[in-house]
């Protein structure tokens, strides 16, 4: 190639322009299946990790040698999300650079939306799209103005497949969707951009949560690879977002599922 530019060095400037060295990276839901993965995955590309979620745990030694921090908060309640990020930017003394939103909840007895309860329809909704709102709007408001601010919801490939029993969370879901696109050119100008990453289904507790055998395998058999994804599937997804490479992506929805939902 001309003027000295090889292969070797475009590969070289793609895979630096993916480190994370020294951002600030929240992730809500962090001990959870998928935030465990993108936790373990953006610590690996050298981000500065604040891990939220309403149960927490100790910290593996892998990622404690990060310098990795944990605060317990609900994101349903907007004074806990306020003091997360107040947390998160006292401890490393600088606004966060990307918010990565994997908390959420769903319906494990797959109740129809005519016997869905007011009570589990609040819980379910209060979570995935209160909480996200709230983390999104606290992220708009915290992330300095032209110093690459990433915003990632995870959101479900269930709204593309809508389903019966799934009634609550894919509207929960849908909901966020739509606030992240329109979020996205809200931010005009600020060069922080918004995207969604909507798994199908993983193999986490949440998913196994009241399934049979039976319900398993026939959502394995709706995929084209023919097997459930894995968190590692998702996680790397989200890291390209996060990082430089990921820029020219903003206001999307990625439906990482191995064509479950086409």
């Amino acid at each position: 190639m001309a003027d000295g530019i090889t292969a070797s060095s475009i590969l070289a400037t793609r895979s630096s322009s993916i480190q994370l060295k020294d951002r600030v990276a929240i992730v809500t839901g962090g001990f959870g299946g998928i935030g465990q993965a993108v936790v373990t995955h953006l610590a690996s590309l050298g981000a500065k990790l604040v891990i939220s979620d309403l149960v927490t745990s100790q910290l593996t030694p892998a990622l404690s040698s990060t310098g990795a921090v944990v605060f317990k908060a609900d994101i349903s309640d907007p004074a806990q999300v306020k003091a997360l990020f107040d947390f998160a930017e006292t401890t490393f003394n600088t606004p966060p650079h990307i918010l990565v939103n994997c908390a959420g909840v769903s319906d494990p007895t797959f109740a129809t939306i005519s016997t869905t309860s007011l009570e589990i329809f609040d819980h379910v909704m209060s979570t995935n799209t209160n909480g996200s709102f709230l983390c999104c709007r606290e992220a708009a408001n915290r992330m300095r103005r032209g110093s690459g601010g990433r915003i990632i919801c995870v959101t479900s490939s269930q709204v593309g497949l809508p389903s019966p029993g799934y009634g609550p969370y894919t509207m929960s879901k849908a909901a966020v969707e739509v606030m992240v696109k329109i979020l996205a050119k809200e931010l005009k100008g600020t060069g922080i951009t918004a995207n969604c990453v909507a798994p199908g289904p993983i193999a986490t507790k949440m998913f196994f949560a009241g399934k049979t055998e039976e319900m398993v395998n026939g959502v394995i058999n709706l995929n084209p690879l023919n097997r459930l994804g894995q968190p590692e599937d998702v996680a790397p997804v989200i890291g390209f977002l996060a990082s430089d490479s990921g820029e020219w992506i903003n206001g999307q929805i990625i439906r990482v599922n191995g064509g479950y939902v086409v």
